[in-house]
């Protein structure tokens, strides 16, 4: 199975965190994650500090990286003014967001998903010119806390809105973790037909239990990325009823990209480990009973 993982810890994972983790830990977990084989990160966010406090320090992380690490680095933006101070930091991949359901962009964003769409190529403009990629990243892509269930027709008229040309991935968030494996395959398929070319991203949430369930299925329908946190941190503060994103270990272990082997996945295992006891939050990592079980002939489980 073809796949990459991006891990969202720095960004999605620390949003709804009691606590923050110090600017160095950050950049050592970036490195950590690196040397392990994962793919991509995303480093953190460009939202206003005062409304996300743990992700304040997105650009002294970045500041402290080397211009190598960089260039596999994402960081969220939602206006061209974000994609311009994020460039000027030396990041180079940009994830500009919105919200299909325009409650959800209102609360989030606090304008309406049109006034997002409208900006949009504006953003791609001030990447370009940075020579750097956006990414079209849609929110409530399946659910909205304040809407219910979000039709498919809205879905496909974002992908067909020609403000959004221009964008180089399409990022489907299950962001309140609601969906299932056959309308998350249904979407994601939905996707790759109206955007043919592009890149698909799935962010899931693990809200129901069906989190790598409905990745597996995203990645059978044509979806190339998915998004995962450690010890499935995350949630979004304006979205009640989501939690954490679908645990990085737990994709490791069930699509099994090429860099994931008994040893890798035993030290993501401890980083996960690491990060959520740093944090003191529950590690929500499922793959984790197993490998630390007492079943020691199979050679996932970690060494006694």
């Amino acid at each position: 199975m073809s796949v990459q993982i991006r891990d969202v810890t720095l960004r999605d994972g620390l949003q709804l965190v009691g606590r923050g983790l110090p600017t160095a830990r950050k950049v050592e977990l970036v490195r950590e994650l690196f040397a392990l084989g994962v793919d991509q990160i995303e480093v953190g966010s460009m939202a206003r500090p005062d409304l996300i406090p743990a992700l304040a320090d997105t650009l002294d992380v970045v500041a402290a990286l080397e211009p190598e690490e960089r260039d596999r680095l994402w960081v969220w933006t939602a206006t061209p003014r974000h994609v311009e101070r994020a460039a000027a930091a030396g990041l180079r991949r940009f994830a500009y967001c919105l919200s299909a359901s325009d409650s959800h962009n209102r609360a989030n964003l606090g304008r309406p998903t049109e006034t997002s769409l409208d900006a949009m190529p504006d953003a791609i403009a001030v990447a370009r010119e940075a020579g750097g990629v956006v990414q079209l990243c849609i929110a409530t892509a399946f659910t909205c806390p304040f809407e219910g269930i979000v039709p498919s027709r809205r879905l496909a008229e974002i992908l067909d809105d020609e403000r959004t040309d221009g964008a180089v991935d399409v990022v489907i968030g299950d962001t309140l973790g609601q969906t299932h494996p056959a309308e998350a395959g249904a979407r994601t398929a939905l996707v790759a037909r109206h955007r043919p070319g592009l890149g698909v991203v799935f962010h899931g949430h693990d809200t129901w239990g069906l989190g790598v369930a409905n990745a597996v299925a995203a990645v059978d329908n044509g979806a190339t990325v998915v998004d995962g946190a450690l010890g499935g941190l995350g949630g979004c503060p304006f979205a009640p009823g989501a939690s954490g994103n679908t645990a990085t270990e737990d994709l490791a272990f069930a699509l099994r990209p090429d860099w994931v082997a008994p040893e890798s996945f035993a030290a993501l295992v401890r980083l996960g480990e690491d990060v959520t006891g740093t944090l003191d939050e529950p590690n929500r990592a499922r793959t984790r009973a197993g490998a630390r079980s007492d079943a020691h002939a199979f050679p996932w489980v970690l060494p006694a």
